[in-house]
């Protein structure tokens, strides 16, 4: 270890992927700080991911209530109270800021509680004072991007949503990632009029179309409003927005959110000061290793624009850590076949290739398709069904992906991914015999 440096290592932004590299690094022995100028956890636990999730639990409640009427409870209208949910995540937020403290502090991390920016490749300004790193890992993360139209500044974006005072009666969403989907959900699921606008012809592009297609279906019974290949014009605010499309129409809303993509966080970070080269896009340009133009910097997770997933700036922080400071020698994480979800209703869960990524890489493959009522909703009435893909490549008879949209499907996907990332075939598959009853199975029956 260097003794020439306050610090042996510097991360830069106490999110999930620098709070981990920075805790791995001093379990090594290394001398660690770290700068946050906002809040404990980053974006996914203050901001994204973790809330996000508590308030689709709550948007599930909505039609949970009316489910059970089907099974002999008593068909009664619950009230829904805004201010109580938010002030309920708000404790279970500021619980999770203090464990993420606590993580720090446990593992003899210095916490810097301002915004850092560098001065030179190995000096960063950090509030009122100034300190010197051997190596500093950029782990800033991202944000939100507002569009370019007139009025676009009355609009909220996803950051802002968790800290409304009250719940909006109608809501337009700008955009078609899984993002945009999920806040329709939450929205319309508490109880709002949704009118979602995307300029593609159909949401969450990426996706396997089969699956954008079976969930588009099962919203629109909800009645969510959709407007595809369509473009806000502009926005004029009055008692309440006044929102022009480009298809000619005119949306009267309380709230407009644009959620049409992210941009890396480097506003505060001065990079240039220490050499360290920007993608076209505002990204950090680094290597396979995660090393940026400037030998001693790094940088994780969203910032870098690779993939903006949490648990995968988990994993590329904990392994750079051990990398320099453990002499621990494997390769860098994977990027094929990482299990995601989306946090729809009904739920999206899916790992390794679509059917238009395997046919692109030349796969000879078999589809396999399942599209069923889920046994519950044979009592409920409720109309809404799940659907399954599977994808096999013919020579290998490996399982490329699985793909589903339905109730839970994001738990079922993650020990499926282990199964598709330990190279299962549909053999094994078949061989295995299923937990019946359930909609788990019908991975295992497939024909």
């Amino acid at each position: 270890m260097s003794h020439n440096f306050d610090y042996d290592y510097f991360v830069i932004g106490a999110g999930s992927g620098g709070v981990r590299s920075a805790r791995i690094a001093a379990s090594h022995g290394a001398k660690v700080g770290i700068a946050e100028g906002r809040f404990m956890g980053g974006t996914c636990v203050n901001i994204g991911c973790v809330p996000k999730k508590l308030m689709a639990y709550a948007a599930d409640y909505h039609a949970h209530f009316e489910d059970a009427a089907g099974f002999g409870w008593s068909k009664e209208t619950p009230s829904f109270d805004w201010s109580t949910l938010i002030k309920n995540k708000d404790i279970e937020i500021k619980r999770l800021n203090g464990i993420y403290k606590n993580l720090l502090g446990n593992a003899d991390v210095t916490i810097h509680g301002d915004y850092a920016s560098f001065i030179d490749e190995h000096t960063l300004k950090i509030g009122d004072e100034t300190i010197t790193a051997d190596k500093i890992l950029i782990a800033t993360g991202g944000t939100p991007r507002l569009p370019d139209f007139g009025g676009a500044e009355h609009m909220i974006v996803s950051d802002d949503a968790f800290y409304l005072e009250n719940l909006p009666e109608h809501v337009v969403i700008y955009g078609g990632g899984y993002i945009a989907v999920e806040f329709a959900h939450i929205f319309h699921g508490l109880g709002a009029k949704v009118s979602l606008i995307y300029r593609g012809d159909m949401f969450l592009r990426g996706f396997d179309d089969d699956i954008r297609e079976h969930l588009y279906k099962e919203m629109q019974k909800q009645g969510v409003e959709f407007h595809f290949n369509t473009t806000i014009e502009h926005i004029e605010k009055s008692q309440q927005l006044n929102i022009t499309l480009s298809n000619g129409k005119t949306i009267t809303a309380d709230e407009a959110m644009a959620a049409i993509g992210r941009v890396a966080k480097t506003d505060n970070l001065n990079p240039s000061a220490a050499n360290v080269e920007l993608n076209a896009n505002g990204t950090i340009k680094t290597n396979d290793g995660y090393q940026t133009s400037t030998d001693n910097i790094y940088a994780v997770g969203d910032v870098t624009g690779r993939v903006e997933l949490t648990p995968v700036a988990i994993k590329e922080g904990h392994w750079l850590a051990d990398t320099m400071f453990g002499n621990i020698d494997r390769p860098a994480p994977s990027y094929d076949n990482i299990p995601t979800a989306v946090f729809s209703r009904p739920n999206i869960g899916t790992v390794g290739l679509s059917e238009a990524q395997a046919r692109a890489q030349g796969h000879n493959i078999t589809v396999y398709k399942s599209d069923f009522k889920p046994m519950v909703h044979t009592l409920s009435k409720r109309d809404e069904r799940t659907f399954i893909k599977m994808i096999v490549d013919n020579k290998t008879d490996k399982v490329l992906g699985i793909h589903m949209v339905g109730l839970d499907s994001p738990e079922m996907l993650q020990g499926f991914g282990v199964a598709i990332k330990a190279g299962a075939t549909k053999a094994i598959f078949d061989e295995t015999i299923g937990i019946h009853p359930t909609s788990a199975e019908e991975l295992v029956t497939m024909r």
